[in-house]
């Protein structure tokens, strides 16, 4: 239920503390386990309010939101503070239906939400050796080689999310979820919410479209996607995932590549060289700009690999202090 810390002081249960543990563990029939983690989180409450000089019937919403901040200062995690203050509220809930407090000072109180890991990207030099691969020549079928390779192209050169991709058709049409215009180089997809977009395809991507699309009428029945398998079938989003791991693995990369991995690499990549957020935000199909700037995060930790390499005075090991120099 809820992190264990260090014991604080020694307090002896409040009798409405013990009152509520009777309830949850007779009338709701909670897990023994489940009780003694309330019980913990009451004990936090009762050593609160004993340093705020306060009852535990007259806490207010302040007092809740102070200990909050401490808790979140002193280093404890988002979930732990959220679980912490659900046991609070439960216990809150029970004292107003005994008619022992007029409000719950802890409904409308949320911990602090955990920060969001950033995305996983690939470098530049990696994006570009997964592009490059052209798979066992001696073993793979050409017409799979060509696919596989026009897949990573566009996933890559275009930031399609893997939705995208799979409902490209091998031409334009009225039924059409989304195409490629070989003479404009602009791809047509079909994004969340069902808006459309046009994002510019590159040389590299055209060119593995173009060798792809010699050799998919081998496979080709009636299905109008552009991207199918042997069987003549439109591709599903688990079979790309699959073979884009095969290959990022086969292509001597460390880590294993997901589609998504691709489309994070092409937003990092082109804000690197341009810095232009909005620009990013449109070939993105974000609908808000706060959703691509995670990428100027991604953006400062290339910065930083940079000037760490680079500066003469640049410490060696970011997030250290750096040695002070001595006289």
């Amino acid at each position: 239920m809820a992190e264990q810390a260090s014991p604080g002081p020694v307090l002896e249960a409040d009798p409405l503390v013990e009152r509520y543990l009777e309830h949850v563990r007779v009338e709701k029939r909670l897990a023994q386990r489940t009780v003694e983690l309330y019980a913990l989180d009451l004990h936090k409450l009762q050593a609160h309010c004993l340093q705020a000089g306060v009852v535990l019937t007259g806490v207010q919403n302040q007092h809740m939101r102070r200990w909050v901040a401490q808790m979140h200062s002193g280093g404890r995690s988002g979930r732990g503070i959220a679980l912490i203050l659900s046991g609070w509220r439960g216990f809150y809930t029970w004292l107003g239906r005994e008619g022992l407090v007029a409000s719950n000072p802890v409904q409308d109180l949320r911990a602090p939400k955990a920060a969001k890991p950033l995305p996983k990207a690939l470098s530049v030099d990696e994006a570009v050796q997964l592009a490059a691969y052209q798979g066992d020549e001696a073993s793979d079928d050409p017409a799979l080689q060509a696919r596989d390779s026009c897949i990573t192209e566009l996933l890559y050169g275009c930031g399609l999310r893997i939705g995208e991709l799979t409902g490209l058709d091998a031409v334009a049409g009225p039924q059409a979820r989304g195409w490629i215009d070989l003479q404009a180089a602009e791809a047509h997809v079909l994004g969340k919410g069902s808006k459309r977009r046009s994002v510019p395809v590159g040389s590299k991507a055209l060119q593995a479209l173009q060798a792809w699309l010699a050799l998919r009428s081998a496979w080709a029945r009636d299905d109008a996607a552009l991207f199918i398998g042997q069987r003549g079938t439109r591709l599903t989003p688990q079979h790309i995932r699959v073979r884009l791991k095969q290959r990022s693995l086969q292509a001597g990369l460390a880590t294993p590549v997901h589609p998504h991995m691709l489309r994070h690499s092409f937003a990092s990549h082109v804000l690197q060289s341009s810095g232009d957020l909005r620009a990013v935000q449109e070939l993105l199909g974000h609908a808000n700009i706060s959703t691509t700037q995670v990428y100027t995060r991604l953006d400062f930790q290339h910065l930083a690999k940079v000037y760490d390499a680079a500066h003469p005075r640049a410490t060696l090991d970011r997030g250290k202090p750096a040695d002070k120099d001595k006289s």
